[in-house]
């Protein structure tokens, strides 16, 4: 199964020996060009990432490819990473995983997994929920 770190373009974009790593990571940032190829490897567009980072679409295209991402930005793609690790962990592929994560769930009162995760808390219940789905808990 995937890591965070290969999530995010593995040892070709990073070399990680720890878990402090991510710590790092998110507070240093990555380039900009790091965060398009994650997109497009867990299939989000530039407007639904934007959303999930707080950053307003057109600044995120103002971003020349190689320039390092804000540290509020990369936390919260290294969160993204971390769950679409996790789901497909528990899913046992990343496209079953991107196929649940788009589709409304009465879990989540109709709505699609993707669209809670512009907070924290949204992420918080997704994690849960794969928890529920590992462990054979359907609501």
């Amino acid at each position: 199964m995937p890591s965070v770190f290969e999530m995010l373009g593995g040892s070709r974009a990073f070399n990680f020996s720890s878990g402090f790593d991510i710590i790092n990571l998110a507070r240093k940032g990555f380039p900009k060009s790091v965060l398009l190829s994650f997109a497009k490897k867990i299939s989000l567009n530039i407007q639904e990432l934007a959303g999930i980072l707080h950053i307003s679409e057109r600044t995120l295209q103002r971003y020349e490819d190689d320039a390092i991402i804000k540290t509020e930005y990369a936390e919260k793609a290294v969160e993204l990473a971390r769950l679409y690790a996790r789901g497909e962990e528990v899913f046992g592929s990343m496209e079953k995983f991107k196929i649940w994560i788009k589709t409304p769930s009465v879990i989540f009162r109709g709505e699609a997994p993707i669209t809670i995760l512009d907070t924290s808390a949204g992420f918080d219940m997704v994690f849960k929920e794969l928890g529920r789905i590992e462990h054979g808990i359907f609501a």
